[in-house]
């Protein structure tokens, strides 16, 4: 019998198997089916990692770091690369030690004084300040 698993699996993967008695039926990736695969597998791991009890977490965790890993390594960057930019994003915008969890906003139109029309969101409020500044520099005149 016949099972697919279309996805990328450990370097050590084909010979557990095939000590199993198994034949597994394996081909190595061009560089960007293996970004991909990177990618996918990644999603696979964090899923893993979500469903894990907690005596199992360290090991799909462990699982996650790998694919990181690899995926930094396989897009030419160094873990050094990742853990820096993930030290600069703790410095901009905090952790998650303090188990904030962010239930709605609401949000306010923000519209310039005798800024006109009916545009909403970001693009509404920049032609606002685009009108205002218009009035504003023909009144210079």
């Amino acid at each position: 019998m016949r099972v697919a698993y279309h996805k990328l699996v450990r370097d050590q993967m084909p010979e557990i198997i095939a000590a199993a008695g198994r034949q597994p039926v394996t081909r190595v990736l061009d560089q960007a089916d293996y970004q991909a695969a990177l990618r996918a597998k990644l999603l696979e791991e964090a899923h893993e990692a979500q469903a894990a009890p907690d005596g199992q977490l360290a090991s799909e965790l462990a699982d996650v770091l790998e694919v990181l890993q690899a995926l930094a390594a396989a897009h030419d960057m160094s873990w050094e690369d990742v853990v820096s930019e993930a030290v600069r994003k703790r410095a901009e915008r905090g952790g998650f030690a303090n188990r904030i969890f962010l239930e709605y906003v609401d949000q306010a139109r923000l519209r310039p004084a005798g800024a006109r029309g009916s545009s909403s969101g970001i693009s509404g409020w920049l032609i606002g300040v685009a009108v205002a500044l218009r009035k504003d520099a023909v009144r210079e005149r």
